[in-house]
């Protein structure tokens, strides 16, 4: 049995297709196949449900992957331990960050963190919070920058900053003409929401809910970005919430929109996440080093209150 041999394992499992995982390990199709068959001999048990398509594990197959994914996370250590001992900061990182935090936090240290550590090979993807939490759990991501808390045994959260929710009143708007606007004057069938998987929407949800339980209605109109939502409430549709980074770049005529929230404002807690298998930590402190490093400056809130992303039942 070698770790080669659990790498393949795991990627057949992962993708269903001996072809297609043969393709994400830089093997022929023909050496996976062997050498996980040479696994299966010597095991003397079948891993894989070939007659099935799409492939299947089979029951022992299930526990051997799950056993496997911790074998080849211990023998990762051995090159952390190195890597940590040589003061390296390098190699292939995977980072998942999530859609309402990405266009604007990504661009802020993304050219300062490649510049100072060149040897990172930073692959960076687009992932809702469910998708981040599944990934980091089978190791397909190395870390992600999230809404949090997740109130997750498995994943460590590092908190980065804290962004205030912002309101963006249209002209016709009952708030318009206030200063500040205060939570419990949110009314849910008057905000324009993004769309499910969203955990900006969750969280919008929960801070109305925390006033207004008795009232919550479902949503008619709801959209994928917050360009969209602040078109749609400038044409009257509705006010929306957004997260402050996010009103930066808007024209000065859009903030003249703008409503801040009373002391303390409900604002999300954005953190740097990993799994607690705590593998390429080296990597994880400079990124959260680089970061810390440009929202310093940008995000001064502390007085503010968490509004949870999680949904309450």
């Amino acid at each position: 049995m070698t770790i080669t041999q659990l790498k393949y394992v795991l990627a057949v499992a992962k993708y269903q297709n001996f072809t297609v995982a043969s393709e994400h390990s830089f093997v022929t199709q023909p050496t996976l196949s062997m050498q996980i068959q040479k696994l299966e001999d010597e095991l003397d048990v079948q891993i894989f449900n070939r007659a099935k398509k799409p492939i299947e594990l089979t029951e022992v197959g299930k526990r051997i992957v799950e056993q496997a994914k911790v074998i080849i996370d211990e023998s990762s250590r051995i090159v952390d331990i190195i890597h940590q001992e040589k003061g390296f900061i390098g190699g292939e990182f995977r980072l998942g960050i999530i859609p309402t935090v990405m266009p604007t936090l990504l661009p802020m240290f993304l050219n300062n963190f490649t510049k100072k550590h060149p040897k990172v090979q930073l692959i960076i993807e687009e992932l809702t919070t469910e998708e981040i939490t599944r990934k980091l759990s089978d190791g397909s991501i190395d870390a992600a920058i999230a809404a949090t808390p997740l109130e997750s045994n498995d994943i460590i959260e590092r908190p980065l900053y804290y962004e205030p929710f912002v309101g963006l009143i249209p002209e016709d708007h009952r708030l318009y003409n206030k200063t500040s606007i205060e939570i419990d004057e949110l009314e849910m069938d008057d905000i324009l929401l993004l769309e499910d998987g969203h955990c900006f929407k969750d969280s919008v949800i929960n801070l109305c809910r925390t006033y207004k339980s008795d009232k919550s209605k479902s949503f008619q109109l709801e959209s994928g970005s917050f360009s969209t939502l602040v078109k749609l409430s400038k044409e009257g549709l509705g006010m929306t919430l957004l997260p402050y980074l996010h009103t930066l770049d808007l024209n000065e005529l859009d903030k003249k929109h703008l409503r801040e929230f009373t002391n303390p404002p409900p604002a999300r807690e954005v953190s740097l996440i990993y799994h607690n298998s705590q593998l390429k930590l080296q990597i994880i402190k400079a990124l959260k080093d680089a970061i810390d490093g440009v929202v310093r400056g940008a995000i001064t809130f502390s007085d503010v209150k968490i509004i949870s992303p999680l949904q309450k039942r």
